[in-house]
């Protein structure tokens, strides 16, 4: 694996584009997006103010969503997570309550062993985009998992 430059979270007209989901769901089309993606509804650790943000669903067990920062820890949504790890997603047109865990990097690495073989396309993409170099084996996946934070957001009841 080999990491030639990270990208900084969106800005500009790329922040407009990567906001696009969460206006979607702001309309009520949420399931086009079936339980691949969440709209995220978190509070903002630094406004207090209610922010939203649709990531995608590296994995579902259960009650349990896994979900990545793919732009590292300065994602302003996983650092609102870690001052404030209570929140609201929604998958489809289905809205719960969720609990907030970082997970260890070790965690992290075999999830995306376990995420890349299932997406392979979308894993190849987003890791290009992110910076990351890899050569598809297992080894290579589980380090770049190891280099991302990854949160599981534990429905409340």
């Amino acid at each position: 694996m080999e990491i030639p430059k990270r990208p900084a979270p969106p800005a500009g007209l790329r922040r407009t584009l990567f906001r696009l989901p969460v206006h979607l769901y702001r309309r009520g089309l949420g399931p086009l997006f079936g339980d691949r993606f969440l709209l995220l509804e978190h509070v903002g650790r630094v406004s207090g103010a209610t922010r939203q943000a649709v990531v995608e669903v590296v994995e579902h067990a259960g009650d349990d969503y896994v979900v990545c920062s793919g732009f590292g820890p300065r994602s302003d949504w996983y650092r609102n997570l870690l001052k404030t790890p209570r929140a609201t997603v929604q998958v489809g047109r289905t809205r719960f309550a969720v609990t907030a865990r970082r997970l260890d990097a070790d965690e992290g690495g075999e999830l995306m062993v376990r995420y890349a073989p299932r997406h392979p396309k979308a894993a190849a993409r987003l890791l290009r985009y992110m910076g990351f170099i890899v050569d598809g084996t297992k080894d290579d996946y589980r380090r770049v998992g190891r280099e991302l934070p990854f949160m599981r957001l534990t429905r409340v009841r």
